[in-house]
């Protein structure tokens, strides 16, 4: 990212040759770098074709091993890819690589996460991503085949991507241009007309298209979380009464007590009743122990309750004893009563407590939920990537069958109904028919095609989505099932480790238009090509979405940041970009700005200082050549512009009483 650090240090190792190796080799080719590898024994066949020739230098040996790293150059590498399939070997060649080349970023591949957290402090300059937990979205959103396209958190904020076909009744539907749709919260991502061909970029869309019946558009939206979870904590502990005393308002109290009472099952309902009767029976007790002996003391009339309450009656009246007061007979009746209430409720407390015993140490026992019956998930292959899978389906609330060979330990994934045993039979059993979904992630390719072909048969309108990790195959399997997706791990988390090689942090990614969108986090700093430039620069040269902007000292980032936003050192970046567009950033190869804006007139006087300041604003051009266009006009900027960046400066400047237009820039 950074122009010195390019320059310095253009290589880049790659630890491991096996398939996610040969991805990132690849699409580190891509970027124009010198791309090296090292594997542990010379491969007798290659992935990809014509990924040798390509590679500037293979090494054959152990990457843990100083004398390796340095056949490879490891001194002169900008970054170095653990991804071996040996997790133990992945984190001895860090810090051999490390002791080597104190400055190379190290990504490496490790599903340990408490350990990639301590190596991240003591390495510094590292990253590490479990891959199968990436893929694992892409995988979850493929299987749902409606509107959501992506689904993550970041920075208190829930993020939805969503793709929608317009119908004549949709309120956007023959009233709104596309650019009116752009909010504080939502940001355009793509728009097709009719039946043409899907977008493979951003910003490929009319901002002045008005919206139509049939048209494909899909959008990033952002809700923000509750203000418990996204409000920072002041460091200040309110006293307890504070926190106390609003829940004692009977208004809130009566709302507590009913939301207790419809959570509680019957046994619990029942405890709760005795635990109040016997509340009642001891106080009234007290009571009338009190008002009937005059002269003894509340303590004493307490302790005669009490006693009867805990099943003390034969301690006070029993064994022939003679109290040394005379009692009335209703009293006496009414301590008797006591004494049986409290016998039945510590019945029903023994109950109780057993029940919550029992859930406590046999939770294990539960059935899982039963299968559901239509317009659900079947999800064959229960690894852990499938697990992982069926986490996020769940968290999207979608219903969900999980199909594995062996048993389920009833510990993992417990809300989702689950059947075991042979694939042929296990099909019958999950109402295949009417599902909406099947996602078939098991290790083999052969029975993924298998099983895939099977569901197609069962159910030809079911969304299917099939992992194929071969390339050679998954394409097979496209051109055999054209209508089903066919998403290979390897291809997905390569994307995600060849970003990271650069400095990006790679937050998430999803697949959009056929294509894996990275979400993608930059910090600023001295050098770096983003410095200094507006976020409409960056969002229409590089092809990237911002979606948040912090400042540098500042608390909160901003979603959906304006395009007059400039970054400075110490900023925090966001965007939305695929990997074509990490490469323009990279390599600081900006899209052709190919539109002018010609300033025809100001209608009011007062709209000359205005308008000079919304041209410098918007176009990021110096204030004096902004001033010295309104003082001429009618005058053309003479600064090139995006479209949407004109489009949207003709629009502002229509504000504040300044027409304009377009012109096409000479060539």
């Amino acid at each position: 990212m950074a122009e010195n650090e390019t320059a310095a240090a253009s290589a880049f190792l790659v630890c491991g040759l096996g398939r996610l190796g040969q991805y990132c080799a690849v699409l580190l080719k891509e970027f124009g770098v010198k791309v090296s590898g090292i594997d542990q024994v010379e491969a007798q066949h290659w992935e990809l074709p014509k990924l040798r020739e390509r590679l500037d230098a293979v090494v054959i040996g152990d990457c843990r091993q100083v004398e390796i790293l340095e056949q490879a150059k490891i001194r002169e590498c900008r970054a170095i890819l653990l991804v071996t399939n040996d997790e133990r070997v992945n984190v001895a060649a860090a810090f051999a690589a490390r002791s080597l080349n104190p400055n190379v970023r190290l990504v490496l591949r490790s599903a340990q996460e408490n350990l990639n957290a301590l190596l991240s402090e003591h390495l510094g300059n590292f990253v590490a991503y479990e891959d199968t937990q990436l893929p694992a979205a892409a995988f979850a959103l493929a299987a749902l085949g409606d509107a959501n396209q992506g689904f993550f958190n970041f920075e208190g904020y829930l993020l939805r991507v969503v793709k929608e076909t317009m119908s004549p009744s949709h309120r956007w539907c023959g009233c709104r241009q596309l650019y009116e749709l752009n909010t504080a919260s939502r940001q355009v991502l793509s728009h097709t007309c009719g039946h043409a061909p899907l977008q493979d970029a951003f910003y490929q869309w009319d901002p002045e298209a008005r919206v139509q019946e049939g048209d494909i558009l899909t959008y990033i939206e952002a809700t923000e979380r509750l203000a418990s979870e996204s409000m920072p904590s002041t460091g200040r502990t309110q006293p307890l009464w504070r926190t106390i005393a609003p829940t004692l308002r009977w208004r809130n109290l009566k709302r507590t007590l009913q939301s207790v009472w419809q959570d509680s099952n019957q046994t619990q309902r029942a405890g709760i009743l005795s635990s109040a009767i016997m509340l009642g029976l001891f106080l009234g007790g007290t009571a009338l122990y009190k008002l009937t002996y005059p002269d003894a003391s509340l303590l004493d009339a307490l302790n005669l309750a009490l006693v009867l309450v805990l099943g003390g009656f034969d301690n006070l009246f029993g064994g022939g004893l003679k109290l040394s007061f005379p009692i009335p007979w209703w009293l006496y009746l009414f301590s008797v009563t006591m004494t049986v209430a409290s016998t039945v409720f510590i019945g029903i407390l023994y109950a109780t407590l057993t029940e919550w015993i029992l859930a406590a140490r046999f939770q294990f026992m539960r059935r899982r939920p039963p299968v559901p019956k239509a317009n659900h998930v079947v999800l064959i292959g229960l690894d852990q990537m499938g697990q992982q899978v069926a986490n996020l389906i769940q968290t999207l609330k979608q219903p969900l069958v999980g199909i594995g060979a062996v048993p389920l330990d009833p510990e993992r994934l417990p809300q989702m109904p689950f059947v075991a045993g042979t694939m042929r039979e296990a099909l019958k059993r999950v109402n295949l028919a009417t599902a909406k979904s099947v996602v078939v992630v098991t290790d083999d390719e052969v029975v993924n095609l298998e099983l895939g072909l099977m569901a197609r048969m069962a159910n030809p309108r079911c969304q299917l989505v099939i992992r194929a990790a071969d390339p050679r195959f998954g394409d097979n399997i496209a051109r055999l099932l054209p209508e089903a997706r066919v998403l290979g791990t390897d291809a997905l988390a390569a994307e995600a480790f060849v970003g990271a090689a650069f400095g990006e942090n790679i937050l998430h990614l999803f697949h959009l238009n056929e294509r894996t969108i990275l979400v993608t986090e930059y910090h600023i700093e001295a050098g770096d090509t983003l410095n200094g430039r507006l976020l409409a620069e960056i969002a229409y040269g590089y092809g990237v979405v911002p979606l948040f902007h912090q400042k540098d000292g500042h608390q909160f980032a901003k979603v959906t940041p304006s395009d007059d936003v400039r970054l400075h050192i110490g900023d925090r970046l966001v965007v939305l970009a695929t990997i074509e567009g990490l490469q323009r950033v990279e390599q600081e190869k900006t899209l052709k700005r190919s539109w002018l804006v010609h300033v025809e007139k100001a209608i009011v006087p007062g709209a000359v200082f205005e308008g000079a300041t919304t041209l410098a604003r918007i176009s990021g051009c110096a204030i004096g050549t902004a001033r010295t266009v309104m003082d001429q006009l009618p005058q053309t900027l003479p600064y090139p512009l995006y479209k949407h960046q004109a489009l949207r400066l003709v629009r502002e400047l229509s504000k504040v009483r300044v027409i304009g237009h377009l012109v096409a820039a000479d060539d």
